[in-house]
């Protein structure tokens, strides 16, 4: 019976979260619940916002005043900084003028109405907020022709043909989504031609990843090749996307010999697979694989978003064996405490887990396409309305780069694993607290004494910097802290020539005090240009003099290469 119980709850969670897209329709009640509560018991706060919404009348009224008398009044409210809708000089003529300062007006209302609230639990606060933002962002006037100069002009200019066009493009994209097939555009950046192009073969491979070795483009390298441990969550090309920007490229160039793990895109038949079991067949294997290659006693290793979360427990594992053969650890957007994980706290409390947890267990994994719509909620003006507006309204693709073709190109999470990470990491905070175990045994962050890297990002949603700047509180190694421009993936992918790039950089000495993110940001060095080089010459600083390369692969230790980059896995769907 309890067997039956069990399966019944799971199947039934699952089927909603099927309908849901993997939203916890409870979360979403309770929180609601939680807000209006609270505003019904606030008689001050109720007042305050009526004084609020009356104030915001009387100025769009004396903005429309002045704005009928014919001069160029200053508007009542401007957009945030990040809100481009607006931007067009067309919103300045009557009436749009007063359309949208309506509309800024009462977004500004909604956000005072929803937050601040004494008594609703921060995380439920949020979760209203940022509701209440999707269902403005969905009723924007930018999204509907007779409330859209710029849109009603471009109809005017095509004769209608946008309409025409945009209806095309959807008819396209849905019959390509029903099919399974990739986004229009994408084949121009197929996969071990112009994008993961870089030479190398496959060395090893296990039933979790490949690994690549890259062909030397020097004489001669550092005698510490460099490992990197990408997020599963994604490719891996990532890091080696088109020739001009790839950073393996580039890594390769500068004299190192390269190591990029590529892992299987895992199926239902890998539900079990778990994090122990990333590490073990992952990092872990990769390094001994490197040191029969190469012989080297020490090794530079880099992990990208959840791949630098998964070395950060690695290279803590093998700290606590006395297994020193980490020259470096170099962290790209990753965390190791998730007390403030960002907005994709959001998605992340005991409902939605569950709730998540019976999706997967349904299927044996969670699809890229149900993490993809989370990331985009995030960033619905950018990624959702923007689009839709552009693409099916004003009939204008959006070019296709090699960074949107990569996007596309999604991973699927296995259940066990996934379950894990969200729980263990996410919500309990498990690394960062001590608790978390690797090899039958807890691991602790405060084991870390080889020197770090690590980059934060400034605008990144998925890892804020201040949330990745933490390890400096968890472990008393030399830190050195990069925070460059730029979001998640575009702050990463930044070669240098990139125009309109900066990063701040300082560095924490070992054992040094450990400052917080807003005194980081008041000592840290302000620099134009790419991170790369600043990476780069950090890592000449801990290695030992250049030496002939090593050979591809060590067939007389059992690790022939297997195939030409970029390999199997990187072709699975």
């Amino acid at each position: 019976m309890d067997g039956l119980a069990t399966t019944l709850d799971r199947s039934s969670f699952a089927a909603i979260a099927q309908l849901t897209s993997g939203q916890s329709p409870a979360t979403l009640a309770q929180s609601f619940s939680d807000w209006w509560t609270h505003i019904l018991c606030s008689p001050g706060r109720q007042l305050q916002l009526a004084a609020k919404g009356g104030r915001k009348l009387m100025r769009l009224a004396d903005y429309a005043m002045r704005s009928a008398s014919g001069s160029d009044p200053e508007p009542a409210i401007d957009p945030l900084p990040q809100d481009r809708r607006f931007a067009d000089a067309a919103w300045k003529r009557h009436p749009f003028d007063l359309i949208e300062q309506a509309f800024l007006l009462q977004q500004q209302w909604w956000h005072a109405a929803t937050t601040g609230v004494s008594g609703v639990t921060g995380h439920h606060e949020a979760i209203v907020e940022f509701a209440t933002r999707q269902m403005l962002d969905m009723v924007s006037p930018t999204n509907f022709i007779p409330t859209n100069p710029v849109l009603q002009q471009r109809i005017l200019e095509t004769g209608g043909q946008c309409l025409v066009e945009g209806a095309r493009f959807f008819c396209d994209d849905l019959e390509r989504l029903v099919r399974g097939e990739p986004a229009a555009g994408t084949e121009a950046y197929r996969v071990g031609e112009k994008v993961a192009a870089t030479a190398g073969k496959v060395v090893f491979r296990n039933r979790v990843m490949e690994l690549i070795q890259y062909a030397p483009a020097t004489e001669t390298v550092r005698p510490e090749p460099i490992l990197i441990v990408p997020a599963w969550i994604m490719k891996y090309y990532i890091l080696d996307l088109s020739p001009e920007n790839s950073l393996i490229r580039w890594l390769v160039g500068q004299g190192y010999t390269v190591f990029c793990i590529s892992w299987h895109n895992p199926d239902s038949a890998d539900r079990d697979l778990d994090m122990e079991d990333y590490r073990l067949l992952g990092p872990m294997a990769a390094v001994d694989v490197i040191q029969a290659i190469t012989g080297t006693e020490k090794i530079h290793a880099a992990g990208y978003c959840i791949g630098g979360t998964l070395l950060a427990i690695t290279a803590a594992a093998m700290a606590r064996d006395e297994d020193k053969r980490l020259a470096s650890v170099t962290l790209f957007a990753a965390q190791t405490e998730f007390s403030e994980p960002g907005e994709l706290s959001l998605f992340i409390d005991e409902a939605e887990i569950n709730l998540i947890d019976a999706m997967m267990w349904a299927r044996g994994f969670l699809d890229s396409s149900q993490m993809g719509g989370a990331f985009q909620m995030l960033r619905s003006n950018d990624l959702v309305w923007s689009r839709i507006l552009s693409t099916y309204l004003m009939g204008e693709r959006e070019p296709m780069t090699d960074l949107i073709a990569w996007n596309a190109d999604g991973t699927r999470m296995p259940y066990a694993m996934h379950a894990q990470y969200l729980r263990r990491l996410f919500l309990d905070n498990d690394l960062a607290e001590g608790r978390y175990e690797a090899g039958g045994h807890p691991v602790s962050l405060s084991g870390l004494r080889m020197p770090i890297f690590m980059v934060g990002t400034e605008t990144d949603h998925v890892a804020p910097w201040r949330s990745t700047h933490k390890l400096h509180m968890l472990t008393g190694a030399e830190i050195r802290f990069v925070l460059t421009s730029g979001g998640h993936n575009a702050g990463i992918v930044s070669e240098p020539g990139h125009p309109h790039r900066h990063f701040r950089v300082a560095t924490r000495m070992q054992d040094g005090p450990a400052p917080g993110p807003d005194t980081w940001l008041e000592r840290a060095e302000l620099r134009e240009g790419s991170w790369w080089p600043e990476w780069s010459s950090w890592l000449g600083s801990h290695s030992g003099k250049a030496a002939a390369p090593p050979s591809m692969g060590a067939p007389e230790r059992n690790y022939p290469p297997l195939g030409d980059a970029p390999g199997r896995y990187v072709l699975e769907r």
